[in-house]
């Protein structure tokens, strides 16, 4: 493709060179650039661009997108622009053809389920025989697409290059997680979206966005700079009805009670799944989920709402919803010889966690036992909230490490127990070593009690210091069943 035809939309201040270069790839990573590359320097978090642009240039890229004029001298393609994140959206969007033209997209966004609902939704239109493709924390994957994710949401041109695979490969339909760095960082700029989900909004990546309406303000971006026909919200969130009363597109509501356009009645929580009758504008449909607890049910009607807003029949919804078994490290239940409810889940905020012990204390007959810790080089001011969810709801807990990154697990672990302090709570113990802490809890847990490992779900690492070393919770649950065996007694 020649070089003027990717500059299409692009907000030039300046450009020196021939616009008629032909142009084979776009990237912002000087690692991935092959000859007749188009390198876009971006600032990352860790990283300026700008640093590899020799590198991208000795590899065989042919032109430079840069904020900065060019260098004195310099020879090679310049384009100076005033945004280079949007550049890179908007370029890798003309170079791939405008992929989300051709199918239909769907963005979740919140700070709870977005990875629930995105597998819910999947299941559904799958079981309406269509063939969705899903970009998201777990994974990047549908027609043609089979990759583990980087990122809950790719880099701009990477996204386009995801989407475009699926297009070439006859998906109907792409369910996108969402993130609020993506938005603020204009990863999702130029996808046309068929429908925009928003699950809940509670603490979350203050680190980064330093306030809570500042976190809101990221959110409300994909329903007020994107291209949206409909907006599916949940009203029984606060921030959603903020929501709903400040965008332009029109919404589909859901919730617990008649206010919203979608809702349950006679709706039962056990220890075998959710039953609900799901009730919408046009009638109601019975469901039976094998998903457990009142956060599920919320997600299922956040699938439900998306999937009646595209057109699936709702006898395709039952059979999705009812079909789905475990979804990765999201409340993922591991079987053991001693009567235990082990569970894993990705909770890793302290609403997260809240919602996870009740959820826990709703179906338990004996105790609840946590294992948990928190992020390194994370939002700090969570540690202690959650040390006090914990200290309330659980009847044990046992601090170990998560992905301690570049911090002292110890000092990550104090903040944590500065929680249980405040809360004039002892009932807890510290286990640095994540798996020994897991071990420890296996050993302490006994016949109907629940056991729940939460933090790090799906994830198959641990972060520590420099170091990223293989670590999967239900993979080391397992493995420490069969090692500890029925001796346990």
């Amino acid at each position: 493709m020649k070089l003027k035809e990717i500059l299409q939309g692009l907000k030039v201040i300046a450009l020196q060179g021939d616009i008629a270069q032909e142009i084979r790839y776009v990237t912002y990573d000087s690692r991935y650039v092959l000859p007749h590359s188009l390198f876009v320097a971006i600032k990352g978090a860790k990283h300026d661009g700008h640093q590899f642009i020799t590198a991208a240039l000795e590899k065989g890229a042919v032109g430079i997108i840069s904020e900065n004029p060019p260098p004195p001298e310099f020879a090679p393609i310049w384009i100076q622009v005033e945004d280079a994140r949007e550049a890179l959206a908007l370029c890798a969007e003309n170079f791939y053809g405008h992929p989300s033209r051709e199918i239909k997209v769907v963005g979740i966004t919140g700070t709870k389920g977005k990875t629930t609902v995105s597998y819910l939704l999947e299941n559904i239109l799958k079981a309406a025989h269509l063939q969705p493709g899903v970009i998201g924390t777990v994974s990047y994957r549908g027609p043609g697409l089979s990759s583990p994710a980087e990122r809950t949401t790719p880099e701009a041109s990477d996204l386009q290059r995801y989407l475009k695979i699926l297009v070439d490969h006859g998906a109907t339909h792409c369910l996108m997680e969402v993130s609020s760095h993506a938005l603020e960082l204009k990863r999702v700029k130029g996808i046309n979206f068929a429908v925009t989900i928003f699950t809940n909004l509670s603490g979350e990546h203050l680190d980064y966005h330093q306030t809570m309406e500042n976190y809101y303000q990221a959110k409300k971006k994909l329903f007020t700079l994107y291209s949206s026909r409909m907006a599916v919200i949940n009203y029984d969130d606060p921030w959603g009805k903020r929501l709903i009363e400040e965008i332009p597109t029109a919404a589909v509501t859901y919730g617990l009670h008649s206010r919203g356009t979608i809702y349950p009645e006679n709706y039962h929580f056990s220890s075998r799944g959710i039953e609900a009758t799901i009730k919408y504008p046009a009638g109601k449909f019975k469901i039976n989920s094998p998903l457990l607890g009142r956060p599920n049910l919320y997600n299922i009607l956040a699938a439900a709402a998306a999937a009646l807003t595209l057109g699936i029949n709702p006898a395709f919804i039952k059979e999705g919803v009812q079909s789905i078994t475990t979804i990765p490290g999201r409340f993922e239940k591991i079987e053991n010889p001693w009567g235990i409810n082990i569970f894993v889940d990705y909770a890793h905020t302290d609403d997260a966690l809240k919602n996870l012990l009740e959820t826990a204390r709703e179906l338990t007959p004996g105790r609840v036992i946590v294992v948990f810790g928190a992020g390194g080089d994370r939002d700090k001011t969570k540690r202690p909230r959650m040390g006090r969810v914990a200290a309330e709801l659980a009847d044990w807990s046992i601090i170990t490490s998560d992905n301690p990154r570049s911090e002292a697990p110890q000092a990550i672990i104090a903040d944590i127990e500065q929680g249980f302090k405040e809360a004039g709570k002892n009932n807890y113990e510290i286990e640095p070593d994540r798996r020994a802490a897991i071990r420890k809890a296996l050993l302490q847990a006994e016949k109907d009690d629940c056991l729940l490992i939460a933090g790090k779900g799906h994830e198959d690492y641990q972060i520590i210091g420099r170091q990223v070393i293989p670590f999967h919770d239900p993979t080391v649950v397992k493995e420490l069943i069969q090692e500890i065996g029925r001796s346990r007694g």
